[in-house]
């Protein structure tokens, strides 16, 4: 099928290249502008506890948490008269403004300790945007200019998770072109070096900007149907972009070493697709189902990164096999054009390198030496990756707040005064919601307020602290036959503290019927628990298709088992390095000074391993192949290890290296896990293109030697039938010599 499909992109070459650039063309006007499309939402899960109590909160008693906050400071205390009174007139205005609801400041509620800064400079004005979450976004960011600033004598401060998503989805866009412009040019760059050709770096970068805006018009169409997160953009760029260039650097390789054995030009592509090509395939079968598993976890979140993921790879892989031979085939021996190399030797009269044979390469000589002491060598890399990954033993999880944000953002000011001045925690309010209640509400409201970490309980019987009844309450509390009581905590509601309140609030025996919580503790609380659920059937999925996939490559169980074992240990050691820096802080400054929280998003380790264990086997699936062919045609599995990996280990060094500089582009993001999983990205696929290709890969497959490729015998005939293989005659390969 490859074979057919890469003789039709020969034959009808100019009009592959004609839609192509059509198809370019359309991609990029239709879905360039997708990222102002998309939403800042998505972490939580729609069908938990709290986000039901959300609804109801919503739908029953038409309140909700505060999502919008004004901080005011004066140069004088708060409860001067003058003060006082510019602070009532602003605070009028903004609750005059649409869509604004729920208005409540330091004046209105009676002066608050908690509504006022404890040096009595700040006073803190909540309220309510209504709408969908986009909606509420857009409305902030129309708000956030014309209340920002000084204003009647006050200097006024917007934050609230509604500026705080405003800010991430402007602050992605500018991250978006920042590291566009850092990766395309380094990439171009070292793109020349490795092949040496202009003509042929270039045919790369075609194939990851189709791929790109490919993906861009795919979000486009999915954001028709459904929620998707704006943060998928940027995997959507920097996978498109290192996927693209990963399967043409292996497409354009094997096709001019098909050029050098003297193939024309069209057997040369059609041999290229057949060979490199199928492996390029399954490749990406592999990559896409890793990220394809991120489609079971109910938060929209992680289901963007299953859309654009698997749509980068479906562009790539399309751009690779379909458009890449077309323009092969334009190209012919012209590919090689334009050779940058060739007057940097004469500037510098050296001499045109000598190409090696396949057992003279250096990755032959690691491999050699790898497999002489292949019991020392694993030991000492295993350890190092061992104590690499200890610090996830204690790593800690978290929902995104405002801490996201870089501290000169004005969200992240305001939270963060609020954190530190303010006694109480009145914007992280837990609301416990009865639809129907029955009985007295006195005493569920003291029992709440007793509980450790709760400030004040406000409901319809009254405000209680402590146990004990202080004010009187408010109807507001009460509509169609239910309630709801506002319990303020005392502590910072997402840490683990938060989580312990939430348990110990459902723990208190309800006298008023069924309740529900809603509140960020609530929702960090339910979100780890909807997604450790989740958690082993994802990880099923991907273990399984990738078993299975390895297994048609090298028709053995222990190779596949191998490779889950080292994919395994090597992501370990990415995440312990994760937690060491973005937890712990170590080396923190050099990477722009993201605010250390002591924890880590909750989804971005599970989106790392997703995005990882694709690519990690991407390169697994191009060496065993190779190892496995040579195995076929020797039978002598020290050799076949070692001439495999000296037939990749340059083309995968590359590869990886590409696909490094294309995630650490995003190290310069201003979101603080955008830049964990770029950093975090970017050191896996080199520690798996180095320490286990090189080293670990070599040292088990001496080891177990022939035992490599035992199968039962009934797999053994299911391989045989259906198992896949770059097979080239022995003659040819034997001539085969080694070089970019």
């Amino acid at each position: 099928m490859l074979a057919r499909l890469a003789s039709l992109a020969v034959v009808r070459r100019r009009l592959v290249l004609v839609l192509a650039a059509v198809f370019l063309a359309l991609a990029g006007g239709i879905g360039g502008g997708v990222a102002n499309e998309l939403s800042g939402g998505g972490f939580d899960d729609p069908d938990a506890p709290s986000e039901q109590a959300s609804r109801l909160l919503h739908d029953q008693f038409g309140t909700g948490a505060p999502n919008i906050a004004l901080l005011l400071t004066s140069a004088g205390s708060v409860d001067d008269a003058a003060v006082t009174a510019a602070g009532q007139q602003l605070v009028a205005r903004f609750a005059a403004e649409r869509d604004v609801t729920q208005v409540v400041s330091y004046w209105s509620a009676g002066r608050p300790a908690t509504l006022r800064s404890r040096d009595g400079h700040r006073a803190l004005v909540l309220a309510r945007i209504t709408g969908a979450d986009d909606a509420i976004v857009d409305r902030a960011a129309e708000l956030t200019p014309v209340y920002s600033g000084e204003r009647n004598g006050l200097r006024v401060q917007v934050g609230g998770m509604a500026e705080t998503f405003n800010e991430v989805g402007t602050t992605i866009e500018h991250d978006l072109v920042r590291a566009e412009a850092i990766a395309f040019p380094v990439v171009a760059v070292l793109l020349v070096l490795v092949f040496g050709s202009a003509i042929a770096a270039g045919l790369p970068l075609l194939i990851g900007v189709l791929s790109i805006l490919g993906t861009f018009l795919a979000l486009h169409l999915t954001v028709q149907l459904t929620d998707v997160s704006i943060y998928s953009v940027n995997l959507a760029t920097s996978l498109g972009l290192g996927l693209g260039i990963d399967y043409s650097l292996f497409m354009v390789t094997r096709f001019r070493e098909e050029l050098r054995r003297g193939r024309a030009v069209p057997d040369a592509v059609v041999a290229t697709v057949r060979t490199a090509g199928r492996t390029v395939l399954f490749s990406a079968l592999t990559v896409g189902l890793s990220l394809s598993a991120l489609a079971v976890f109910p938060l929209y979140f992680l289901k963007s990164f299953a859309y654009a993921g698997v749509a980068a790879v479906l562009f790539a892989l399309l751009g690779a096999l379909v458009v890449l031979p077309a323009a092969l085939a334009a190209l012919g021996h012209r590919v090689d054009s334009l050779d940058l190399r060739r007057p940097l030797r004469r500037l510098l009269r050296l001499a045109p390198p000598r190409e090696k044979a396949v057992d003279e390469g250096l990755w032959h000589r690691i491999a050699v030496t790898v497999m002489k002491r292949p019991v020392p060598v694993a030991t000492a890399v295993i350890a190092v990756l061992l104590v690499a990954g200890t610090p996830f033993l204690s790593a800690a999880f978290s929902l995104p707040d405002d801490r996201v944000l870089p501290k000169q953002a004005q969200a992240h000011q305001v939270g963060q005064v609020l954190r530190d001045e303010f006694p109480g925690r009145e914007f992280a309010a837990l609301s416990v919601v009865a639809a129907k209640a029955r009985g007295d509400v006195s005493p569920y409201a003291a029992a709440l307020s007793g509980v450790d970490g709760v400030g004040r309980v406000d409901s319809a019987a009254g405000t209680y602290v402590d146990g004990r009844r202080v004010a009187a309450g408010s109807p507001r509390f009460s509509a169609g036959g239910g309630t709801y009581l506002s319990v303020v905590p005392d502590i910072e509601s997402i840490s683990s503290r938060g989580e312990q309140l939430v348990r110990d609030l459902r723990a208190v025996p309800s006298p008023i019927g069924p309740v529900l919580i809603a509140g960020q503790a609530a929702s960090l609380t339910d979100t780890k628990a909807s997604l450790g659920n989740k958690l082993p059937l994802a990880l099923g999925l991907i273990v399984v298709a990738t078993f299975v996939l390895l297994f048609l490559f090298t028709g053995s169980i222990v190779v596949p088992l191998k490779a889950l074992v080292l994919n395994m240990l090597s992501l370990s050691a990415t995440f312990g390095a994760m937690v060491w820096i973005f937890q712990e802080g170590h080396l923190a400054r050099y990477l722009g000074d993201p605010v250390i929280t002591g924890s880590l998003d909750t989804t971005t380790p599970i989106l790392m391993f997703c995005v990882l264990f694709g690519l990690s086997m991407d390169y697994e699936v191009f060496l065993l192949s190779r190892i496995k062919e040579e195995y076929d045609l020797t039978g002598d599995n020290t050799r076949a290890v070692a001439r495999g990996l000296e037939r990749t280990g340059r083309l995968v060094s590359a590869a990886a290296a590409l696909l490094a500089l294309v995630f650490l582009a995003f190290v310069s993001s201003d979101i603080t896990f955008i830049k964990l999983l770029g950093l975090g990205t970017a050191l896996a696929v080199l520690v798996d293109a180095t320490l286990v290709r090189g080293a670990l890969v070599p040292a088990f497959m001496r080891l177990m030697g022939d035992a490599n490729w035992w199968a039962p015998k009934p797999l053994r005939r299911l391989h045989d039938r259906f198992g896949l293989s770059e097979a080239e005659p022995a003659a040819e390969q034997e001539r085969e010599l080694v070089g970019v």
